[in-house]
């Protein structure tokens, strides 16, 4: 693949994880505004509620579960235990292709996933809260105003520029991913989500009050957020697609074989799919025993990461050495036991 296929790549993915982010931080808006803030309420008083939720949405398939996790913490609804939870749980993309080759074992890792995922963010807040360690500094101004009294829709919505270009971008995206010209293709659970957010994105565009769709949406989540979003996701893929895509991952880890658990650790860091589907393959073909497996999909979080690196890099940076700390020494208590 040449380097303008990479760009164009890097570009189109950049995009889809953007407009995912974008479509979780406003259902995640719209649900605390309808239900007047109750399980935003529900959620900082219950903390066992954050990490078996949190730790939930991070195993389910895909990315989609991480970015609405990243959302809810930006939203100050969950703690970074919690995110923690969700990122160890998560395998990003992997998940897919796991339950295709291997789904037995894939059932089992994401059951230890979830349960380690839930045991960590309890660990990791309690660490937080005795050592005074301060976190999403980056977000405290964040929270929405008025959120118990917010009216978010509208009978007769005022055509204006904003919605009529909301309209138009999401329609677009719809026709273009029906036409197999954009988005996931393959008639499958993550294009049936693409088209079903994409369809309550027209909702929002048509029916939002001209005040939620001018204050929460553009001046807030698109001004603030969106755009170091965006760039934050195309600027890592491409590094991960040019940069690193040169040199020859697979060989390099055979050829480090008695170093394999702590490389799928430190690969794990790298905020992006590709490179851990290189421990997903070995394992199904056999060379490498399930410890690794396991560090690799602990360390790692898919896309999933790339949201919170947009908002709080102090956070991101900190989050990534506990999991990789973390998947270490599981995965070294599972190897020493022959597993």
């Amino acid at each position: 693949m040449d380097i303008l296929a990479r760009v164009v790549e890097s570009l189109n993915h950049s995009i889809i994880i953007t407009f995912f982010v974008f479509s979780m931080m406003i259902i995640v808006d719209y649900i605390n505004i309808l239900t007047q803030g109750k399980i935003k309420e529900s959620l900082v008083r219950s903390k066992r509620k954050q990490y078996i939720i949190s730790s939930f949405l991070g195993v389910t398939p895909g990315c989609l579960g991480a970015f609405m996790s990243v959302s809810m913490y930006v939203h100050g609804i969950i703690t970074f235990g919690a995110l923690t939870a969700c990122m160890i749980a998560t395998s990003g993309d992997e998940a897919f292709v796991m339950l295709a080759l291997f789904p037995k074992d894939a059932v089992i890792l994401f059951s230890l996933l979830f349960v380690i995922g839930i045991v960590s963010g309890v660990i990791v807040d309690k660490i937080i809260r005795k050592m005074n360690i301060k976190v999403c500094k980056e977000c405290e101004l964040q929270e929405y105003h008025a959120e118990k009294t917010e009216k978010i829709f509208s009978r007769r919505p005022a055509p204006s520029l904003a919605r009529i270009s909301m309209i138009l971008v999401f329609v677009l995206l719809l026709i273009l991913n029906i036409l197999g010209i954009f988005g996931p293709k393959e008639i499958n659970t993550e294009r049936f989500v693409f088209l079903s957010i994409s369809g309550f994105m027209i909702f929002v565009s048509l029916f939002s009050s001209e005040h939620y769709l001018r204050e929460h949406i553009i001046r807030h989540i698109i001004k603030r957020h969106i755009w170091k979003v965006f760039l934050w996701t195309l600027g890592a893929l491409l590094f991960v697609n040019i940069i690193i895509s040169m040199f020859n991952l697979e060989t390099f880890i055979r050829s480090n074989m008695n170093l394999i658990l702590v490389l799928s650790g430190i690969v794990g860091l790298i905020p992006e799919s590709g490179p851990h589907l290189v421990f997903v393959t070995m394992y199904f073909k056999g060379l490498v025993p399930f410890s690794v497996l396991l560090t690799s999909s602990i360390v790692q979080d898919g896309h999933g990461m790339l949201p919170l690196f947009s908002y709080t890099i102090k956070d991101s940076l900190l989050m990534k050495v506990i999991n990789l700390l973390i998947g270490l020494a599981v995965g070294s208590v599972f190897y020493i036991m022959g597993l």
